[in-house]
């Protein structure tokens, strides 16, 4: 007589089945508007109090709110990278030069460069104030990745792809595999690890690790988002309705000025040249602009959607939170600029931006507003 056996399904795996049992987190647009907008306040200082906060709000987040699915690890990879683009930074600064000073740490051999690389040296003296600077530099872009490797790690793709405007699915494919490759990245390095352990494989050598552990994790993580990328085509997943020629290439015109405009707008709100009312405006104008494109150009792909995930007055606080830290980052700049931008020659130790650190605390609020999505309440 066969006997079937039912197994307990998991709670992620509870999760995965029933796409409203995982609504009481944040929307993952909310998430990914949370993460950006921490790094667009990252871009516009290079205060090493405030991009070291930006970091511990992250982790804090991420650690509260984060759930057990197999991208959740994320935060921890990005971070790693974050460690070593500050390493490569600070080797550029030692073999290439940059900013010096007076404080001599040790001179290297040094090549005279061509005319054509004036400005470029390898080797000479590596000073302390433009180790400083590199490092200050390498932080900030530390911290953009961690801000992008939370954003990995809370906003659960699959939801994400359920929420693309249609007018976007015709690039949702390419787009599809470039989110889920991190995440599936982590799920392979942790499967690859335990296939190890079970083989008792132990070696380290560089041979070993390259041929046992980097080539079956890209070589897994890219097949299995782009089986995921195959499965959406397959099932008719961005086909197209047939709709006028002149207002197909009116549409289209128009959400790609916007995403160029909004492209521009953020280039120019991270940097320092463009006045902000001049970049807000222009990001603004492009948002519209594009808004009205999406709108317009959705109508070529008919399609239902099965349990909408809503944004809701919690998703909007969430959005609103790292908004919070942009504005005290802007508040800083007026008040106080020089506490966003420390000198390094002469050295001085930084002095931490009161409006920026206070913008940046605020953006803590998730964890206060989003339950975990393990199970626990804040």
């Amino acid at each position: 007589m066969n006997r079937t056996s039912t197994a307990v399904p998991t709670q992620a795996a509870r999760r995965a089945a029933h796409p409203s049992a995982a609504r009481h987190t944040a929307h993952p647009v909310a998430w990914w508007a949370w993460a950006l907008l921490l790094a667009t306040a990252a871009g516009r200082t290079a205060n090493p109090w405030l991009l070291l906060l930006i970091v511990a709000v992250a982790g804090l987040v991420v650690t509260w709110c984060r759930g057990s699915e197999p991208w959740s690890g994320a935060y921890r990879v990005f971070l790693v990278i974050g460690l070593s683009a500050i390493a490569v930074r600070m080797a550029f600064y030692i073999v290439f030069g940059g900013s010096d000073g007076p404080t001599v740490l040790f001179t290297l051999p040094s090549a005279t460069l061509p005319e054509w690389a004036a400005g470029f040296r390898l080797g000479g003296n590596v000073t302390a104030e433009g180790a400083l600077a590199a490092l200050y530099d390498g932080l900030r872009l530390a911290t953009l990745l961690v801000c992008v490797g939370a954003a990995n790690a809370l906003a659960s793709p699959r939801r994400l792809l359920r929420s693309v405007p249609a007018a976007l699915y015709e690039v949702s494919v390419a787009v599809v595999v470039a989110l889920s490759v991190a995440p599936q990245l982590v799920e392979s390095v942790g499967r690859v690890r335990r296939a190890r352990a079970l083989r008792g494989n132990t070696s380290r050598t560089p041979a070993n690790l390259m041929r046992t552990v980097v080539s079956p994790v890209l070589h897994d993580a890219l097949d299995r988002s782009l089986a995921l990328a195959a499965a959406m085509a397959s099932r008719g997943y961005g086909r197209a309705a047939g709709i006028p020629g002149p207002a197909r290439r009116a549409t289209s015109t128009s959400l790609l000025i916007g995403l160029l405009g909004l492209c521009a707008g953020a280039y120019a709100l991270l940097g320092t040249t463009t006045p902000a009312p001049l970049a807000w405006t222009a990001v603004a104008v492009s948002a519209a602009v594009a808004v009205f494109g999406i709108a317009f150009a959705s109508k070529r792909v008919p399609h239902t959607r099965y349990r909408p995930d809503r944004f809701g007055a919690r998703d909007w606080a969430v959005v609103a939170s790292g908004a919070a830290a942009v504005a005290g980052t802007v508040l800083s700049g007026i008040y106080e600029p020089s506490a966003l931008w420390p000198a390094t020659n002469p050295f001085a130790m930084p002095d931490l931006a009161m409006w920026a650190a206070g913008g940046i605390l605020l953006a803590t609020a998730p964890a206060l507003l989003v339950p975990s999505a393990r199970g626990g309440t804040p």
